[in-house]
């Protein structure tokens, strides 16, 4: 072994052998370990070089294929903070493959744990994308489709049995004829990177399904892949991408499987447990006995410290680049955003991406809070970041309900929530908007439950949010009562509508369309099993609902109007022309100050029309009518002039809940309970 380089980090494949460099500043010795297919280390030899805080060395003639991990030595001292360990394998931060994914077992653990702890993979990064480059989607059309690789394709009966949970699942033919057909825009996957499983979980039988418990920031994980994560990520990419479709990726850099003091030592703890960490303070001093705890997980990662934020940034270019994906969505992002413990909306992560030529073109979601102080930030994010929105979420599904007083924000909240995303500072775009999300009741599940049942979890039915803005129409759970199922598909119907008619970026959970449940657990992440795998058999209203959510979103698509929503007010944009947006009563006429603060008006109605050119036939205008009561309204419909006419596009009151373009001849409009309708503006005879 010769002294090789220290840059760059992780193993680098040359014609002529492997360099391998690793960051650890305090260690007194780093030896490499390799091992061959069975796992059993074939030598181990001490890294040579030493740059600073990197230590490094080049092996003569290794070849792609090669495992490896690292054991570093050094005090292992408690109050001081160090953590080193030479009986502890460790995994490289900066590998780009594991052999296996990671699984917790105190057994094997104890004293030297190589026999646990999965080994890096030395990789060559050469891949056939075959000319298919990303399809950069316009922000206004973009719309999210949140699924997990395993639960989406696990019960997928036409896929190879081989394929199905995993990668390759997702690019097979029959899976993106599907997307396809429901014409969503960008997948957002939840969290692929490698992760572990809590050990509280295993000992209860039970696994950490979703993968938020991330234990490195590089690897795609081995469990959805039959033979090289990499290969198959990469293959999957490449196959949504020719079809036209995002590959968003829910990150996780907040915290790490190692979790608190005492947690177990896998990766980064026994490289730099007092850099890549946070510790509470006494009198001023670091107190390494006890870790910050910000993310609800036990530790949180350290973006005071340069060389973590540098190798979140190289993960996020390496996801960028190398595996083509085209976005992120950053869970508790408010962490990554805090120095020295405050939230700064001009933090050093938020300037790294903006100046950075790769990062500042990827789509950038923000889950906006996070559990430490002042960690709610709903609309705080710098331009160009879009938000999840959970006020979007909870507005509606108290006003579909039946909740009183909520007229005014429900309309704020349709219209683009402008009220946290400001005019002329953040687009239109900037609100997730979202019903339902992986965290949480499913669409079928909102409207069937009125309290969480989460007792598979193990908690005692404590974990879970508790303030669901649920309804069950007057059964809990499963019913065959046909008065119940019909009030609960037009619920679904409504909520879908509203989100799919918004202003903002819809983002819709896999399974909602076909009616998936979870039984009523909202917060189903340790459970592998049939709660979390979509069941594909679907009965008719699955294929109805189905059927309604795909004309939704052809529907919207149709409507610019809405998707690209240019208030002539809105100063984002400097463009020749505009729109204008009233809010109307029923009996006619804009609403007033007044009736925005009826706690029992829940009925308004929304124009949307081309300020200064509404009488052109190329122009969109457009009527959404919206009634929370259980009684049918009469509208009075605006008046328009001799030639244009209203023509009925929605209506969620029927079973189909598209209507079948039929004009309307009357001066009034009736409204059905708990329904919408949408009109369009046509042009008859040329005028």
């Amino acid at each position: 072994m010769t002294t090789g380089v220290p840059q760059p980090l992780g193993s680098s494949l040359q014609q002529n052998g492997c360099n391998f460099s690793v960051y650890a500043p305090d260690a007194e010795k780093v030896e490499l370990c390799l091992f061959n297919e069975a796992e059993e280390e074939v030598c181990r030899l001490s890294m040579p070089g030493k740059t600073g805080a990197f230590w490094h060395g080049f092996v003569p003639g290794l070849l792609a294929g090669a495992l490896y991990g690292y054991r570093v030595h050094g005090p292992d001292n408690p109050k001081p903070g160090t953590a080193f360990d030479g009986t502890k394998l460790l995994i490289d931060p900066y590998a780009k493959e594991l052999n296996r994914p990671v699984i917790w077992h105190p057994d094997l653990y104890q004293g030297d744990s190589q026999f646990m702890v999965p080994k890096g993979v030395v990789i060559n990064d050469d891949f056939d994308w075959q000319g298919v480059s990303k399809p950069r989607i316009a922000d206004h059309e973009r719309i999210l489709y949140e699924l997990h690789v395993k639960g989406f394709t696990r019960l997928k009966s036409k896929l190879p049995k081989l394929q199905r949970g995993t990668y390759l699942g997702l690019a097979h033919t029959e899976t993106l004829k599907y997307l396809k057909s429901l014409g969503v825009t960008s997948l957002q996957l939840m969290p692929v990177a490698s992760y572990m499983s809590e050990p509280r979980l295993q000992e209860m039988g039970l696994s950490n399904f979703w993968g938020y418990n991330t234990i490195n920031f590089f690897a795609p994980d081995a469990r959805y892949a039959a033979d090289s994560p990499v290969v198959e990520f990469k293959t999957m990419v490449r196959e949504l991408h020719r079809k036209g479709i995002e590959v968003i990726l829910d990150v996780v850099f907040n915290h790490t499987a190692e979790g608190g003091v005492g947690g177990p030592t896998i990766s980064f703890r026994g490289l730099d447990n007092r850099g890549f960490y946070l510790f509470e303070h006494q009198h001023g001093e670091p107190d390494y006995e006890r870790s910050v705890n910000n993310t609800g997980c036990g530790n949180s990662v350290n973006f005071d410290n340069p060389e973590t934020l540098t190798m979140v940034l190289n993960a996020l270019r390496y996801w960028a680049t190398e595996m083509q994906v085209d976005g992120f969505r950053f869970d508790l992002a408010v962490s990554l955003a805090r120095e020295h413990g405050q939230y700064k909306h001009s933090s050093a992560f938020f300037k790294a991406i903006y100046q950075d030529p790769v990062l500042s073109e990827c789509v950038l979601i923000a889950e906006p809070w996070d559990i430490g102080e002042g960690g709610y930030q709903l609309g705080q994010f710098p331009e160009p970041w879009l938000e999840c929105n959970d006020r979007y979420r909870d507005t509606l599904r108290a006003f579909w309900r039946g909740d009183a007083g909520y007229i005014g924000d429900f309309a704020t909240r349709v219209a683009g929530s402008r009220d946290i995303f400001c005019k002329g500072v953040r687009p239109v775009n900037a609100s997730v908007n979202f019903i339902t999300y992986h965290d949480g009741f499913t669409l079928e599940d909102t409207v069937s439950y009125a309290e969480r049942h989460n007792l598979a979890n193990g908690e005692n039915n404590r974990d879970g949010h508790s303030h669901n803005l649920s309804c069950n129409h007057g059964v809990e759970g499963e019913t065959d009562k046909a008065d119940v199922l019909a009030a609960r598909q037009q619920h679904k119907r409504n909520l879908l509508a509203s989100l799919l008619l918004s202003v903002g970026t819809p983002h819709l959970l896999a399974g909602d369309e076909i009616g998936r449940t979870q039984q009523g657990n909202n917060n189903a992440y340790c459970q592998d099993n049939a709660l979390n795998w979509l069941d594909w058999r679907l009965i008719d209203e699955q294929g109805t609902l189905l059927r309604y959510v795909r004309k939704l979103i052809q529907l919207r698509k149709k409507l610019p109007i809405l998707t690209a929503l240019n208030l002539h007010d809105d100063h984002y944009w400097h463009n020749s022309y505009g729109h204008e947006l009233h809010w109307h009563k029923p009996e006619g006429g804009l609403l007033h100050e007044a009736d925005w603060h009826e706690p029992a008006n829940c009925v308004l109605g929304l124009e949307v029309f081309d300020h200064g050119n509404t009488h052109h036939p190329d122009t969109q205008r457009i009527f959404l009518m919206f009634n929370g009561s259980q009684y049918p309204i009469s509208f009075l419909l605006i008046e328009l002039p001799k030639g244009q006419y209203w023509y009925r596009t929605l209506d969620t009151a029927s079973d189909e809940g598209l209507a079948n373009n039929r004009r309307i001849r009357a001066q009034r409009y009736l409204l059905q309970p708990h329904s919408i309708s949408l009109l369009e503006r046509r042009f008859i005879n040329g005028s």
